[in-house]
Order: C-alpha cells, then structure tokens, then sequence
C-alpha cells in the first residue's frame, strides 16, 4: 500500500474500503490521439500571451540550442492534453535533493512571509521535525501572518493529539483531509480510500514548493548520511534519496489555486481574509504547468500527460520513480517506447517502506527488460523521489508515484517543466542517480530465486489494491 505510515492495519482497511467502488482509469490512447493544436498558448505575468509573441519564444528557446522540433512537439502535445491548466512562463525554478536541502530551504521561505502561509501534507509526524515545523509557524502566526495546514488523516494517525491542538490554539487553520473517523469531518460520504498525497508549500502567493518530501524526521537524511529511527525507516544507516522543487513566478498562482480548491472540497472553516492571489512578475525563464488530480476528476490529467510524454518520445525517457506498480498502459507505453529506439532508463529502489509494492513493481522487470528497458535499483538509500525527464526537454517532479493508487485514489499534484535548461539539471541529477545504482540484467534477472518469483506473484495478485 503506498500509504507512507505503512502500518499493516491501515493497509487492511483502505483494501476493504475500495473493494465496493473499483475506479478505472482512462483510455490513454483515445485521449493522446486528439489532434494537437498547431499554435502553442502560454500564459505568461499579464495573462495569455499572444501568437506572435508564442512564436517569438519557441524561437528564441530552439534557437539558444540549436535547431530542433523536439520541444516544440512536446509543448504541442502537453497542451494538448491540457484541462485547465495552462502552460506559464517566466518562472525561476531551484531543484532541491533530499530532505535536508529541502527543510533549510522551506524554513528561510517561512521565516520570509509576510501575508500568509499555505501547507498541505500527506505526513505532519508529531516528530522532530515535525516540531521545528510547528514551531516556526506559530512563530509567524503569532507576528500575523495567516498560516493554513492541510494534512492527511492517515498521514497524521500516529500523532498524539496535543500536536495538532497546539496549532489551532496558536491561531493556524488546521484541514484534515477526510478523515478516518466517519463521525468527523464536514463531508456527507466517508472516503476513507481517498487520501491527500499532496506535498506543497505556499508563501504570500509568491513562492511555492512541491514533490516528494513530507515533514518528518523520515526525511531529515541523505543518502550516505546516517538517518533516525522512525516509523517509516527501520533501517538508521540509510538516508532517504527525494526530490523537491522552489518556484518564483506566475506559475505560482496555480498551485495556489490548487490548494484553495482543496480546502473549499474539503468544506474546511472560511479562511481569514489575505492577499492570496498578488500580482505576479516574471522571475525567470522557464515554462512550468501545474497539475493537480483528484478522485473526484472524470480522469487523471498527471496520467494522461505522463503518458503523452512517453507516447510521443523521440530520445529518450529517464524515470526515477519510489513505487513503481505500472498499470498495462504504462507499460505498454514504456516497453512500445523502448521497441522503438527510445532510450527508455529506470531508477527503482534497491529495497522498499513498503514490500509489496516493492515487489509488485519487480514482477514487471522481465517483460520490460525483454523489450529493452534499463532497469537500475538505487543503493545505498531509500529511494523516494518522483522524477521524470524526457527527451531533454519535458520533465515533471511532484508528489504522484507509477501505481494504481495515485492515478485513480488520491489527490497528488505535480509541476511539469518543458525547456532544457531545467533538463540539463535533472539530466545531471540522474547521471548522479545512475552511478549509486546496479543495473539489472536479463541474464541476472532469469537467475532470481524462487522466493523472490513467490512474492512478485503474491504482490500481483494485490496489485489494484496496492
């Protein structure tokens, strides 16, 4: 179960509670064959941008890096599956890797707010961290800046209950997000197997964070650094690999919209009046398109989109994904990719938080390696990241892992950024990625023992339910 507390009671009820309400998900292929548009819309500062001045920008990011339509066809096709959210431009973006990193960041953005501060979590542990957390932000609640939470029900379930009674004494708006007791909550239907796996940080509407790094102590290590026991690493010698991303610009707007939208579903408390949307300049460079899925959506648009990327590849599709339990679709589109000379590389745990998911995913590695996928297992930490680069020029980070439950039961969110400048970084971070990992080979694969052929199948007979 990709639910990050991965307590084995909890697991047993969100496989109950889905049993009666089986979610499908779209048919990709209908979806990419809608013809592209032949002109590519942006949204910029101001609002859209004009055709001439759309032109004016392909040209000038093709022409920085030589003369190629690879990234036109790629800003076509994902606006061609666009619903709503639009492609912005002049964004300044900060790759940010592991959860240290990520922290110092996040706390220099906090201590910097002046209007409000949005959060919205799967995991707030009643840790450490979680108190560091906690501690600046009534910090700032009390100097008068708004402060926000949104948190997971089943992501805060080990919490003791002062914790959460501490921020809303100090002032915060805190939102659990469906929670497990039915007798609690503002919604009429109790969904328990609906969870919010989204991880943003929102500051004055200028500033957004997001993927894969939760507030815990959990992801308080590095790879190579030695971690703290916690719920959710048994293992304090190895740090935790993630990936996160800062953003500055208009894109940040979207995201905000996201996390209102969330609260205002949610039926949360009416929010203190603050300056939510300001007006927003151009900080940099880069396109980026916020994307948020929900349940209660007619399909998954991170799906259709992730999908598109790998469908319409001409080089390559470099995947470092946590959880990995592809549904046909996926793999049809990973293995199809891989036939067709794509360079189709993945980076998948060496060991797991969660072991059937674990071994679902490895249940697979024979049929895609027969195809000609490269399959990598991270050693040396607990990979976490959510990561996807493609063609040098499309590439996504966000809080949306490759299995049944974030393209069909949760609420995830993602931020895809098209340009290759931001592609030379994550292809960096990949290289670095690749050489902390063992590749597996068709030869040595065939050679695995029959305990390990035993829980892949055992893991696939679950695997909707994973």
């Amino acid at each position: 179960m990709i639910i990050q507390t991965t307590n084995a009671w909890l697991g047993a009820g969100l496989a109950l509670a889905v049993l009666t309400s089986c979610a499908s998900l779209p048919d990709s292929r209908r979806d990419r064959a809608v013809p592209h548009a032949q002109q590519v819309e942006f949204e910029g500062a101001g609002g859209p941008v004009s055709a001439i001045m759309s032109d004016a920008i392909l040209q000038r990011l093709e022409g920085s890096h030589g003369s190629s339509d690879v990234l036109w066809k790629h800003l076509a096709y994902e606006q061609s599956v666009n619903a709503g959210s639009p492609m912005v431009l002049g964004n300044k973006l900060t790759l940010l890797q592991n959860g240290p990193d990520t922290y110092r960041a996040m706390f220099v953005a906090i201590e910097g707010a002046r209007d409000h501060i949005n959060l919205e979590t799967f995991i707030f542990d009643d840790d450490e961290a979680g108190q560091a957390f906690s501690d600046l932000l009534l910090q700032r609640q009390a100097a008068g800046v708004q402060v926000n939470i949104i948190y997971d029900s089943i992501g805060g379930v080990l919490n003791r209950p002062g914790f959460i009674k501490r921020l809303r004494d100090g002032g915060i708006h805190v939102l659990e997000f469906n929670p497990i007791n039915p007798l609690v909550g503002n919604r009429a239907d109790w969904l328990l197997n609906n969870r919010d796996h989204r991880k943003q940080l929102l500051i004055d509407g200028r500033i957004a964070f997001t993927g894969g790094i939760n507030i815990s102590d959990t992801y308080s290590s590095a790879p190579g650094k030695r971690a703290r026991r916690t719920r959710e690493n048994d293992n304090p010698t190895v740090g935790w690999r993630d990936t996160h991303i800062r953003m500055e610009g208009p894109v940040v707007a979207e995201f905000q919209k996201l996390f209102l939208d969330t609260w205002a579903r949610q039926k949360g408390e009416p929010l203190a009046e603050r300056n939510y949307f300001p007006a927003l300049k151009a900080q940099g460079a880069e396109i980026v398109r916020a994307i948020g899925s929900s349940p209660d959506d007619p399909h998954s648009l991170i799906y259709l989109t992730l999908l598109s990327a790998i469908g319409h590849a001409e080089h390559e599709v470099h995947l470092t994904i946590a959880y990995f339990a592809p549904d046909p679709q996926l793999l049809d589109a990973l293995t199809e990719a891989a036939r067709r000379g794509v360079d189709v590389r993945l980076v998948l745990p060496s060991n797991s938080d969660s072991g059937p998911v674990f071994h679902l995913g490895r249940s697979y590695y024979s049929t895609l390696l027969q195809a000609g996928v490269h399959i990598h297992e991270r050693r040396g930490a607990i990979m976490h990241a959510k990561s996807a680069c493609i063609d040098g020029v499309w590439c996504t980070i966000g809080s949306t892992n490759l299995d049944w439950r974030s393209f069909l039961h949760n609420d995830e969110i993602n931020a895809v950024i098209i340009g290759r400048d931001f592609a030379a970084q994550m292809a960096a971070m990949f290289a670095a990625d690749l050489a902390q990992s063992e590749a597996i080979t068709r030869e040595r694969w065939r050679k695995r023992g029959v305990l390990i052929r035993l829980k892949e199948w055992v893991a696939r007979l679950g695997a909707y339910w994973l």
